[in-house]
């Protein structure tokens, strides 16, 4: 199935983004076996060239590690997890501040609005549950 890329940023970038949002969400776990190159080839439409960058690139960063004639896994480290998890986090939140800066919002007002629709979202999801 192919999925749509960016043209502003390298594929094997934006691959080992998706992976690691798909490890912070625990979708992939700690130790966890990632799908061959071949398979994440043909699941996201990519060059399994690509793929092979991609795990080169998420293994550099400490996130997963290659087993030989095992393939690759997700690392045990929390530690690494953790960084990995507040780096996502703080890119979210500055993209986030930058979008809304530029839209003209002072600081103030940012934080007012996100502390109104967090306070509506769960509010609203506590009483979907009740």
């Amino acid at each position: 199935m192919m999925k749509e890329f960016d043209s502003s940023q390298p594929i094997y970038l934006q691959l080992a983004q998706r992976i690691s949002r798909r490890i912070v969400r625990n979708e992939l776990r700690p130790g966890e076996k990632l799908p061959s190159v071949r398979e994440t080839a043909v699941e996201w439409g990519v060059n399994p060239n690509t793929v092979q960058r991609t795990f080169q690139e998420l293994e550099r960063m400490g996130i997963v590690e290659t087993r030989r004639g095992q393939g690759t896994f997700v690392t045990e480290q929390q530690d690494i997890l953790d960084r990995l998890r507040a780096r996502l986090k703080e890119e979210q939140i500055e993209s986030f501040v930058r979008d809304m800066t530029e839209l003209g919002f002072t600081p103030e007002e940012i934080t007012r609005g996100l502390q109104e629709f967090l306070q509506s979202h769960f509010e609203k999801g506590a009483s979907e549950h009740d």
